[in-house]
């Protein structure tokens, strides 16, 4: 799937676009992170967690989140890397997806409510529906073509961490103010929102057949089983049914079903 062919104007500086954008995302959320500005993105989720939690270890995957779009990013400016379908078709995707993420830090830093919801689906959206328009492409890739590593995998990952994240942030925000809705207990939405994770997260599968989308919504509902063990132990193996759904569906779909028998059939 990889191109030989050399990117526009327009398209060199769409790539640099995608450069600072994914700069401003790492920085925002590093500097956050050193300096101490505001809330850490653990402790926004932990001001109204009584719904549902996640143990504060599993935000670490942000540190290989975040080497990934680098290198995604890094890559498209290197004089070798051509103009292949994939960079075009989700440069722009994912320039919105990274500052989404970083402005996303700043809001939960200030507690700023409603804006993390926005943004972080915004984000997600941003990356989910081109990740599924390109599916056939994305399957068409082989094992070792720098696309599926440097385009699919990064993006995939923060697809799937922001597919954890997202309904964790609603539900965490719903909380705080008081405004879940009553016609379902506490624990029912949380584990509402635990299966339609844990299904969106097969069906996504299912198109890619990759593991980078599943990955990080396995560990994430594995951080729900180990916050909620002591509190709410019915919830955290609820949780800990669906990472074992998630990661044992994702490698029956990807490692036993073979993308080029659905091309032959098409």
């Amino acid at each position: 799937m990889s191109s030989i062919v050399r990117p526009t104007p327009a398209q060199i500086t769409r790539r640099l676009i995608v450069l600072a954008s994914a700069v401003f995302a790492v920085a925002v959320g590093q500097s956050q992170q050193l300096m101490g500005w505001g809330q850490t993105p653990a402790e926004f989720s932990a001001d109204s967690d009584a719904t549902l939690r996640v143990a504060g270890y599993a935000f670490s995957i942000w540190g290989v989140i975040y080497l990934g779009l680098l290198a995604y990013a890094v890559r498209q400016v290197l004089r070798q890397t051509g103009e292949s379908l994939l960079i075009h078709r989700f440069g722009w995707p994912s320039v919105a997806a990274f500052l989404g993420i970083g402005w996303w830090v700043v809001a939960a830093a200030f507690d700023w409510e409603a804006a993390t919801v926005v943004l972080i689906f915004a984000s997600l959206i941003a990356l989910l529906l081109p990740l599924l328009h390109n599916a056939d492409a994305i399957r068409a890739l082989g094992r070792t073509e720098r696309d599926r590593w440097f385009v699919v995998w990064p993006l995939a990952l923060l697809a799937g961490w922001l597919t954890v994240a997202a309904p964790l942030n609603l539900l965490t925000v719903l909380t705080g103010d008081g405004t879940l809705p009553t016609v379902l207990s506490p624990t029912a939405w949380a584990m509402l929102a635990i299966a339609v994770v844990a299904l969106v997260a097969l069906g996504v599968t299912f198109r890619l057949r990759m593991m980078a989308y599943a990955l990080p919504i396995a560990w994430g509902l594995l951080g729900a089983f180990v916050a909620e063990q002591a509190r709410n132990a019915p919830l955290a193996y609820v949780a800990l049914a669906a990472a074992v759904a998630v990661l044992v569906g994702a490698v029956i779909l990807t490692f036993r079903l073979r993308p080029g028998v659905e091309r032959i059939e098409r």
